[in-house]
């Protein structure tokens, strides 16, 4: 097998074999049948052997699981934490070169407002323009322009114009042609290109950035938070949303079929202690962190568990289908807003973390 190093990735060039995992001793399960019975492929990995927050090269694996949600590869997936700081991290995970194969044309992202009904996509807005007005209330000045990292179809971003802010003032990245050159034509300023690689915007020229579920995705978060800290302005706030591991959903199917893992496209995941550090360590001030419902965690905990389980259950496990069970979802929305309001700890976090003035 030949490989070499880009920082601390090994990239690997090589399809690995059905037993390429067994040697590393921790494989102890088979892909479920029915990734046998659609013929899901064996693709490239790369190896992380070092944690993304604080670079230390000691771990213990924290869990193993597959492709639950689209069965796109058969590959099993080992999830390990970090001895030193905590964090956990996908090692090894797909190569670049497969993203295409795991990111497939009808993944939720591409289609989310096609796939829910219209009771579901209203009660998505009254969440969103909550979670908005907690962290514009966090600004202690007026907003002149602002960005959403992953912005999709443009809802934060139309959302902010609705509250005054002229688009002009409104930035958007997002990875798709068709998105950006629709967000173009409105008036927004659009980008399609990754946070790392991307030099149209000004330094210290924003005075909020939202990343909404986005940082779990890339490869070297802290390289992320470290761009993103050099284009707020002074006081400018950055609001980041991800998943968290320290939950009660996570603690009861972290084995396996933890939602949140989202196998393999979640490549990084935090605690509330790790998330302030990565913030913090990159110039940032972390000054408030607000839990979120994470009921789309909880249903599709459950549907792994049932449909991929021992024994299978697929019909039932249809019942706890996000896309399918409107009434699970405002039960579980609910459960989780009233454990929020009781300071618990919920599987979806929201950081909000300041630039310091000069």
């Amino acid at each position: 097998m030949h490989s070499r190093f880009l920082g601390d990735v090994e990239m690997c060039h090589v399809q690995p074999s059905e037993d390429a995992y067994e040697s590393d001793g921790w494989l102890s399960t088979a892909p479920p049948a029915e990734f046998i019975e659609v013929g899901s492929p064996q693709i490239d990995v790369e190896t992380v052997p070092r944690c993304p927050v604080c670079k230390g090269d000691k771990s213990e694996e924290h869990a193993v699981g597959f492709d639950y949600e689209y069965r796109t590869c058969r590959n099993p997936w080992r999830f390990v934490r970090c001895i030193d700081c905590g964090h956990v991290w996908l090692n090894p995970r797909p190569a670049t070169s497969t993203l295409g194969i795991i990111y497939p044309s009808e993944y939720y992202a591409y289609h989310y407002e096609s796939r829910i009904n219209s009771i579901a996509v209203k009660a998505k807005e009254w969440l969103d323009r909550g979670k908005l007005r907690t962290i514009v209330e966090a600004t202690t000045g007026p907003i002149g322009r602002y960005l959403d990292i992953g912005c999709g179809t443009g809802r934060f971003l139309r959302l902010m114009h609705q509250q005054g802010l002229s688009r002009e003032n409104i930035w958007g990245i997002e990875l798709d042609d068709q998105v950006v050159s629709e967000l173009t034509d409105q008036g927004y300023h659009a980008l399609n290109c990754r946070v790392e690689d991307c030099h149209e915007i000004e330094l210290a020229s924003l005075d909020l950035v939202t990343m909404f579920h986005v940082i779990e995705h890339v490869d070297d978060p802290g390289q992320v938070i470290e761009r993103i800290a050099s284009w707020l302005a002074p006081g400018g706030l950055l609001a980041l949303e991800t998943p968290n591991i320290d939950s009660q959903d996570a603690r009861k199917y972290g084995s396996s079929f933890w939602g949140g893992y989202h196998i393999p496209r979640h490549w990084n995941l935090f605690t509330p202690e790790t998330l302030t550090r990565l913030c913090s360590d990159r110039g940032l001030e972390p000054i408030a962190i607000r839990y979120q419902t994470g009921h789309s965690f909880w249903m599709y905990s459950i549907h792994h568990r049932l449909r991929y389980g021992q024994p299978p259950r697929r019909r039932l496990s249809r019942l706890f289908d996000p896309f399918r069970s409107v009434g699970l979802l405002a039960a579980f929305t609910l459960y989780d807003k009233v454990r929020a309001a009781l300071g618990r700890r919920t599987s979806a976090m929201l950081l909000i973390a300041r630039r310091q003035p000069a």
